[in-house]
């Protein structure tokens, strides 16, 4: 009895050596954040019904892509938790309509829910590729702040509700490779001339750092860098890249890809179907697009691993000097501003952005110093990527 008095009391005695400090610290502050979701959902009354939703799913990707996996395994963890009550069958482009066609096939509710990259529409609205990719504007892990934290996703709505849609964030592929090339750019004036492929906003910028640059179809990629029509050309993540077979037909690969940082993708759904769902099959699709949020990021980010060793074999990889680095960064800053003098949405968005990244560089250099190389690279003094 004795014996187990005294160990009770070394364990309490413990405990507080391990718990007093918080407790103190706990008794001075309040807790620092709060969970707003918590407050939202602690009363609410999630209606449900036994009722069975079969939609289509329309994209602008071959199954061929790592993209189409993405939408793929939203449409699985929505059968999943919804235990087979919401079923999306997934159609690759041209399956139901032409791969740019998705966007108005959701908005007329001839397909019920679409995948996309959102750059696809700056024909409607300039600020969709804000919700794509920035040129030197956000990483992955800034994305998933300002889409969650800083208003971003709420952004995002508004804007595909313009067009009778709901839209959730919808997969995170990490930053892209830079141009695969048959010429050797590291310095500015090795671009000047050069012929390019890459789309939207950095199409523009390319061409002001001296370029001509063309638009090119992911899929006339190939035979333009194999008949010299052009030099260079972007396309997408390492993973992504590898069946294309670039390397098969260019010496170098020119590194970072400055032109997407990170690559965001978007969930959309035909606002009068969604609204027929009852409120926890709602909840399913939210939290199922967080999901793929995470998933999409870990599963790319792990394949490129391989893609790289593989791409080694081909190909020489070459970055850009600092100073070129640098040139990009203000070409883009300047395309950047103008782009907002001229379309009051991309100001909102961007101007959002460029708060977070500017709130973030204190604790981005704070933490600076400990990347986590390999012990015989970080020893050498490499503690910095």
């Amino acid at each position: 009895m004795k014996k187990g008095f005294w160990s009770l009391v070394a364990v309490v005695f413990f405990c507080s050596l391990l718990c007093g400090p918080l407790a103190v610290q706990a008794a001075k502050r309040e807790k620092f954040g709060t969970d707003k979701r918590h407050q939202e959902v602690k009363r609410l009354k999630v209606k449900t019904s036994n009722k069975t939703f079969r939609w289509k799913m329309v994209m602008p990707w071959s199954k061929g892509l790592l993209f189409y996996d993405y939408a793929q395994h939203f449409a699985d963890s929505v059968r999943l938790a919804s235990g087979g009550r919401l079923q999306i069958k997934c159609f690759s482009a041209g399956e139901l309509v032409p791969a740019m066609q998705c966007f108005d096939a959701v908005s007329k509710g001839s397909a019920q829910v679409g995948h996309d990259w959102p750059g696809y529409w700056k024909g409607k609205n300039e600020a969709f590729v804000a919700f794509a990719s920035v040129p030197m504007g956000l990483d992955a892990e800034l994305y998933n702040v300002w889409l969650y934290e800083r208003g971003g996703a709420e952004m995002m709505n508004e804007l595909y509700g313009r067009y009778n849609m709901v839209a959730f964030p919808g997969g995170q592929a990490g930053q892209e490779m830079g141009f695969f090339s048959n010429k050797k750019a590291t310095k500015l004036q090795d671009f000047k001339g050069m012929k390019v492929r890459t789309p939207g906003w950095f199409m523009d910028i390319m061409n002001n750092m001296g370029a001509s640059v063309s638009p090119l179809p992911g899929g006339e990629v190939y035979l333009a860098l194999e008949r010299g029509v052009i030099d260079a050309a972007e396309f997408s993540a390492p993973a992504v890249n590898y069946p294309m077979g670039f390397d098969e037909i260019t010496k170098y690969v020119i590194e970072p890809g400055v032109h997407q940082p990170g690559t965001q993708f978007g969930l959309f759904f035909n606002k009068d179907a969604y609204n027929k769902l009852p409120d926890d099959l709602k909840w399913v699709i939210k939290i199922c697009a967080k999901e793929l949020q995470l998933w999409s990021y870990n599963w790319t980010t792990n394949l490129n691993i391989k893609a790289i060793e593989m791409f080694k074999k081909n190909v020489e990889f070459v970055k850009m000097d600092k100073d070129t680095i640098i040139a990009f960064k203000k070409t883009t800053h300047d395309y950047l501003n103008q782009l907002k003098s001229k379309y009051p949405d991309v100001k909102k968005v961007l101007d959002s952005q460029e708060k977070l990244i500017q709130d973030f560089a204190e604790w981005r250099e704070l933490r600076s110093g400990i990347t986590p190389w390999p012990y015989e690279i970080f020893i050498k003094g490499k503690t910095h990527e």
